[in-house]
């Protein structure tokens, strides 16, 4: 029997301006699938996931997080998401546990809650020493952790990852998709990026972004159907190009 849906998006249509810059994007999440959205710079991954987190409303489409509809019970559908932007929204001057605080009572996490969530999300995101310490004092790659355990100190079943290691050296790079594979064993995730090797190592399934529309939604086993992944990413770039040209 299939796991249940956690998110699913619907012909997504995005103008800015006159330019479409999301054409009839659809995909769906089941729970604890990690699913990679892909793309050059500017094909508008980080448009779509604006609209999959209800920060940014579709012109057209319908998106759904864990069965209610953004559009019209976006308060319980919200409730049921984590989103990291591109820019994580840290209060550099605020302590590590402040600012998992604030973020636990924004999601409305009870009072009797609190230290429960406070403590795992901390374990999980390996943050249990850095309590005490000011965000703005830790590295880039403890920032993205700070970044990713305030998306998550709720507890959500869908959890949205805008290009979560942009930036980061190498250890810091393996020590967040580490935690990224762990999540997709509690929680449905969604990776934006453009780094095709990290999407071969956390990812179960693609969607292929080119110039706002899907052009490949599947495993990432037919992905590499008939070449390696780099190769098949290319490929079906080259093909929609040619088909527009």
């Amino acid at each position: 029997m299939p796991a249940p849906t956690t998110l699913s998006a619907r012909n997504l249509v995005r103008f800015h301006g006159k330019r479409r810059v999301v054409d009839d994007v659809s995909l769906e999440l089941r729970r604890g699938e990690v699913l990679g959205l892909l793309g050059h710079n500017g094909a508008g991954k980080s448009t779509t996931l604006m609209m999959l987190s209800g920060a940014l409303q579709p012109n057209s489409g319908s998106v759904a997080v864990c069965d209610f509809d953004l559009a019209r019970r976006a308060d319980l559908g919200k409730a049921c998401l984590g989103f990291l932007p591109e820019h994580p929204p840290l209060y550099r001057d605020m302590r590590v546990d402040d600012q998992l605080l604030f973020a636990a009572r924004l999601h409305k996490v009870s009072k009797a809650q609190l230290p429960e969530y406070l403590e795992l999300t901390k374990r999980r995101c390996g943050l249990l020493d850095w309590g005490p310490r000011l965000i703005g004092e830790l590295s880039k790659g403890y920032q993205q952790r700070v970044g990713i355990a305030q998306a998550i100190i709720h507890q959500p079943a869908v959890v949205i990852l805008d290009e979560p290691t942009v930036g980061l050296d190498p250890a810091q790079i393996r020590d967040i998709r580490t935690l990224i594979s762990e999540l997709g064993d509690s929680s449905s995730v969604i990776l934006s990026t453009h780094l095709l090797h990290e999407v071969e190592q956390v990812c179960d399934r693609a969607v292929i972004l080119r110039e706002g529309r899907s052009i490949f939604n599947g495993t990432l086993d037919e992905l590499r159907a008939h070449s390696d992944i780099e190769s098949s990413f290319l490929r079906l770039n080259a093909d929609a190009e040619s088909e527009h040209a």
